[in-house]
């Protein structure tokens, strides 16, 4: 009996080291993606203030530009936005000004920089939003299907579609969008002036600007989950368990939707939380060619400056973006997969 009792208690013990081993593993694994994170942060940082100051232009020359300014002027301007110090203090001035939370001052719209942030990044946040939701329901619901029926017509048409949309950049398949449905609905913009300030108007107004946009991007996003999921779900398609549950006499419906499609939806997701970030970056080109009130048409506008100020927060706030859904794809791996959980 004490021998039973032993071999219990040393089973025990060995489940006890073995949590506290993942356990430590998953602090490890924790610590490593946010000191990553942060490092990369950090070199954005750096990245972000010395790249826009190799772009041609001075600011205070396109802000004067058209009007009689003496070099007295000039030269109290640039002294004003502190373009006159040397690079080093230029760069000492924003690090410290970022650990205060304070962005700057917009040459081009003599504005706090945050607060154009946080005015431009709601209609950023929606197309993005929209326009990734709609392409995973279409890449998952094509991707799955053109996956069960491969070599059929259905298979080729959707695979050649996604690719052929795929291969075209966004704006040029924004403009052919303008052309063909200009007249249907809004050029440009978010909304019309006249609309009524009521809840439902101004929602109604947003949506009916939202449509080319949205289709835009939802367009140039939803064949890489319908390639992705037609792949993982091909690689599936052979596996025993499938055998295993077509022998049992499930219909085929079943052994698509309750096996293969949840073991094929792991890549999927991961490049949804991947992809997320980049889209915000993309997002660029689509509200230039539509007038989108974004971040993406404040970065372009900032650009005709340059507005250094905003292009370095615009850059930071993109950049950190990606790298935050990034490590976020790191930890719902480690949860979805239990295989990486056990490293």
């Amino acid at each position: 009996m004490s021998e039973v009792l032993t071999g219990a208690e040393r089973k025990l013990d060995a489940d006890d080291g073995g949590g506290g081993a993942r356990g430590a593993g998953l602090v490890r694994f924790l610590l490593g993606k946010l000191g990553g994170a942060l490092l990369s942060l950090a070199m954005v940082v750096v990245l972000g203030f010395l790249l826009f100051r190799m772009i041609p232009g001075d600011p205070v020359v396109t802000m004067t530009k058209g009007r009689p300014v003496s070099a007295e002027q000039l030269a109290e301007l640039r002294e004003r936005l502190g373009v006159d110090k040397p690079m080093w203090q230029q760069f000492i001035d924003y690090i410290l000004g970022l650990f205060r939370g304070d962005l700057g001052t917009s040459y081009i719209f003599q504005r706090p920089v945050a607060d154009l942030i946080l005015e431009r990044l709601w209609p950023t946040l929606l197309l993005v939003g929209v326009a990734t939701a709609l392409a995973i329901m279409l890449g998952l619901w094509f991707g799955i299907r053109a996956a069960w029926r491969r070599g059929s017509g259905f298979d080729k048409l959707s695979t050649g579609t996604a690719l052929t949309l795929w291969s075209m950049p966004q704006f040029w398949m924004g403009l052919l969008l303008l052309i063909a449905f200009s007249g249907a609905f809004p050029s440009g913009g978010m909304r019309y002036p006249d609309t009524p300030p009521d809840f439902l108007s101004q929602s109604l107004d947003v949506a009916y600007h939202l449509v080319l946009p949205c289709l835009t991007l939802t367009a140039a996003l939803y064949a890489q989950y319908l390639l992705v999921m037609r792949s993982s779900l091909l690689e599936e398609m052979n596996s025993e368990y499938l055998t295993t549950a077509r022998a049992k006499g499930l219909r085929d419906d079943l052994v698509r939707r309750r096996h293969a499609v949840p073991n094929a939806l792991l890549p999927t997701v991961t490049l949804v939380f991947l992809q997320f970030g980049m889209v915000l970056n993309g997002a660029v080109a689509v509200e230039t060619v539509f007038s989108w009130p974004g971040l993406g048409l404040l970065t372009y506008e900032a650009l005709s400056g340059p507005d250094l100020p905003v292009l370095q927060s615009t850059f930071l706030v993109l950049a950190a973006a990606v790298i935050f859904m990034n490590v976020l794809a790191e930890l719902l791996y480690r949860i979805l997969d239990p295989r990486v959980r056990a490293t």
